[in-house]
């Protein structure tokens, strides 16, 4: 039996963590036979309940003090995969956006294929997504393409699924959502194999609400740009 970590990045979700957990755990009970898969819940230095409603969903928690952004709540979590022999691990949003059924079909993908990255794209089908949220996404994944020559479809998406070799090897620097895109870029560097899936994504009016704004993805822009230049000259 393939052991599973489940990682969940969260701060300030306590309005909603204790249904996605709950709602979780009850999907990936389905394939008991296959997998045993434990929620781990990085929280980030939130501010609100975020931790006591983690506790009460059943999760595994880990406490920042501080916040140390996405990227750096993802690299604590992949750590404690590590750490703890896990076979598989993924990543998926704390805010209710992730159907927990796309997360098990992509654990289950990950496991029976060479794939090291395996990445669920809301863009393979973007119904549901509204306009501005498509074009976003697909600007970001052409601005991974122009900075790292990878061609992905949906590059900030949060549903991820590693392999042995990722979650001992994936290593990166940026701590903003920036994280993401540079994610991939150490993928192809170390040789791994990078794949997507199709998932759906599931907007609420909280989701909405706590999403990012076209401020936020034009400072990713940013960074990234920075961060590329930066390595080029070094």
């Amino acid at each position: 039996m393939k052991r599973v970590c489940v990682i969940i990045p969260a701060y300030n979700e306590g309005a909603v963590i204790q249904d996605v957990i709950k709602k979780s755990k009850k999907v990936f009970s389905k394939a008991h036979k296959s997998y045993a898969i434990d929620i781990v819940l990085v929280n980030d230095g939130s501010k609100d309940d975020t931790l006591k409603q983690a506790q009460k969903g059943g999760a595994i928690v880990i406490d920042h003090i501080l916040n140390s952004g996405a990227g750096g709540a993802t690299l604590t979590g992949l750590a404690y995969a590590r750490q703890y022999g896990y076979d598989i691990a993924a990543t998926m949003d704390a805010d209710g956006q992730h159907d927990p059924e796309d997360v098990l079909v992509g654990i289950r993908q990950s496991d029976t294929s060479d794939t090291d990255l395996l990445i669920g794209s809301r863009l393979i089908n973007s119904e549901g997504m509204s306009r501005t949220k498509v074009l976003g996404n697909k600007g970001l994944s052409f601005i991974t393409y122009a900075l790292f020559g990878i061609n992905v479809t949906d590059s900030q998406s949060g549903l991820r699924v590693y392999s042995r070799k990722a979650i001992d090897n994936l290593d990166w620097k940026s701590t903003g959502y920036e994280f993401c895109s540079e994610m991939i870029w150490r993928a192809k560097q170390a040789g791994m194999i990078i794949s997507e899936y199709p998932i759906k994504a599931i907007y609420t009016d909280y989701s909405r609400a706590k999403g990012q704004n076209n401020w936020n993805a034009i400072n990713i822009v940013k960074r990234l740009f920075k961060q590329r230049l930066t390595e080029l000259f070094e």
